[in-house]
């Protein structure tokens, strides 16, 4: 049973293929599209778990070396470590497109994470009992832990050719944070391992932003109880964004890509309002990403719902 809807994967699908037939890439786009997406997925990935540098604040730490001032020394620590995960990352990617997922890979993503912050403990699995901070769900012991990250890599081998990668990753990216398996740096680990394999699939770097922490701790709630389609419904919305993101950069001047609105726009003239788009955009059924809080779609993507609306539509009876 696939818990991705099938409208959303048939537009990644589309949209990664786009991007392929531009290929090849300008080096020089790529490299600047890529240094980006660095930087704000060390900053959303670091913030989710109360990171307190802005944006601004990270790439200065990362790209200056700057120390900024009334900001812990572990948040200027885990800006770097991050950063260095996401080196390795696309070094992994660059010498090998299709990385293996293996219980040495994340115990190496997360040394990388954490060995500035708790050099002890950096990619060893904990050795007591925890509790996850607002979670229902109790980890398991930690004598548990070898044998259940190795039923991970095992249901991954048995499984990754028959979901889409976009679910694979998803669900490992629950698998990992359910047994939390470290002591701190779990959820950056995981994060870091579903962009392996997003990333081994031609995917970019894919970030879940800070603005939507309490969503994603909900749907991770949800996926606990058995309820996957929300988390990677939540995946699949960020992978989109960073698809459209790419296409609009690297898409040749010739072609015009899709030019993305404010709802609040983009609902001007049209029969739906601006609150509405926001519902269609967050279930999925309207192809949008997030920048910041805001939704943006494009008037193409609206034609698109419309289109599939009248198709869909029953005729009535006479």
């Amino acid at each position: 049973m696939s818990h991705l809807n099938h409208k959303l994967q048939e537009r990644l699908e589309r949209k990664l293929a786009l991007l392929s037939s531009y290929r090849p890439l300008p080096r020089s786009a790529v490299e600047k599209l890529a240094e980006q997406f660095r930087i704000q997925m060390t900053y959303n990935s670091n913030a989710i778990e109360g990171n307190s540098l802005t944006l601004k604040e990270t790439f200065l730490v990362i790209n200056e070396g700057i120390t900024v001032k009334g900001k812990p020394l572990k948040d200027h620590l885990e800006a770097k470590s991050h950063q260095e995960a996401l080196d390795f990352l696309y070094d992994l990617i660059d010498r090998d497109t299709k990385p293996s997922i293996s219980e040495h890979l994340i115990r190496s993503l997360h040394h990388i994470v954490v060995r500035d912050i708790d050099r002890e403990w950096a990619g060893q699995y904990r050795n007591s009992s925890v509790v996850i901070a607002g979670a229902d769900l109790k980890p398991p012991g930690a004598l548990d832990i070898p044998r259940l990250m190795g039923e991970v890599i095992t249901w991954y081998g048995r499984t990754r050719k028959k979901h889409h990668p976009v679910e694979t990753a998803a669900l490992i990216h629950h698998r990992i944070a359910a047994i939390h398996p470290f002591f701190e740096g779990n959820g950056r680990a995981a994060r870091l391992v579903m962009n392996v394999i997003l990333m081994r699939a031609g995917y970019p770097l894919s970030i879940i932003l800070k603005h939507d922490r309490k969503k994603y701790y909900r749907v991770l709630a949800k996926a606990d109880t058995g309820e996957y389609a929300p988390l990677v419904r939540l995946i699949g919305q960020a992978v989109e964004r960073s698809l459209d993101i790419y296409l609009a950069a690297l898409t040749p001047k010739q072609k015009r890509y899709e030019k993305f609105l404010p709802l609040s726009e983009l609902s001007a003239g049209t029969p739906y309002s601006a609150k509405y788009l926001n519902l269609l955009s967050r279930t999925g059924r309207l192809e949008a990403h997030k920048e910041g809080r805001n939704w943006l779609s494009s008037k193409e993507a609206l034609n698109r719902y419309q289109a599939g609306r009248q198709r869909t539509r029953k005729p009535s009876k006479r």
